[in-house]
């Protein structure tokens, strides 16, 4: 597998656990930022109804249509580009993922991700978002403040984002905040609903 991830082997059977009541009902998921397609490919297996669509910027398609081609489910598609500074597909859907996302984006980006969102979520559509979030200004954890310190070493407009910041984005897209799932290795669960 190219791109291999082991985070995505390390989080995707408690990711499932938390998300297969709410991906039984669900038609079709526009995974946002796929990387080597572990999540699309793992999540999709156990909902085979689901059609899958992953979706990469430019630089990570070849890998992930790779991987997509070796190991899909039947469910999943060919990946679509998709850079949240450009424009977004031309489609609807009842569901959005993502997951460790939000924090190697800039703020802008952060910003731009949750205006496509409300471009193409169905209404009753779900928001998946997995990953780190800071909690009126204070980490969850000592390792995720040394994490946020080596993101913005490597890059200084990422970070791990604050939850309240971001619960107020998707407000502004007509998305309520369902569930905030506390999940192992510091991270969240968060989701919302059109």
């Amino acid at each position: 597998m190219l791109n291999y991830s082991e985070a995505c082997e390390r989080n995707k059977q408690s990711i499932l656990e938390k998300l297969s009541t709410y991906l039984a009902y669900r038609k079709t998921i526009l995974e946002v930022g796929s990387g080597s397609g572990q999540h699309a490919l793992f999540l999709s297996s156990h909902h085979q109804h689901l059609t899958w669509q992953p979706s990469d910027q430019e630089r990570y398609l070849d890998a992930l249509q790779i991987n997509i081609e070796q190991y899909a489910s039947q469910g999943v598609l060919s990946p679509i580009e998709l850079n949240v500074n450009s424009v977004w597909p031309n489609a609807l859907y009842d569901g959005v993922y993502t997951a460790n996302t939000l924090h190697i984006m800039s703020w802008e980006e952060v910003q731009l991700f949750f205006k496509g969102i409300g471009t193409l979520i169905e209404k009753g559509g779900y928001l998946f978002v997995y990953g780190p979030f800071r909690y009126n200004d204070t980490y969850t954890s000592a390792s995720n403040a040394q994490f946020d310190q080596w993101l913005k070493d490597r890059d200084p407009a990422s970070g791990i984002r604050e939850f309240e910041a971001v619960n107020t984005l998707a407000h502004e897209q007509g998305l309520s905040l369902v569930e905030d799932c506390l999940m192992p290795a510091n991270n969240q669960l968060l989701i919302w609903q059109r």
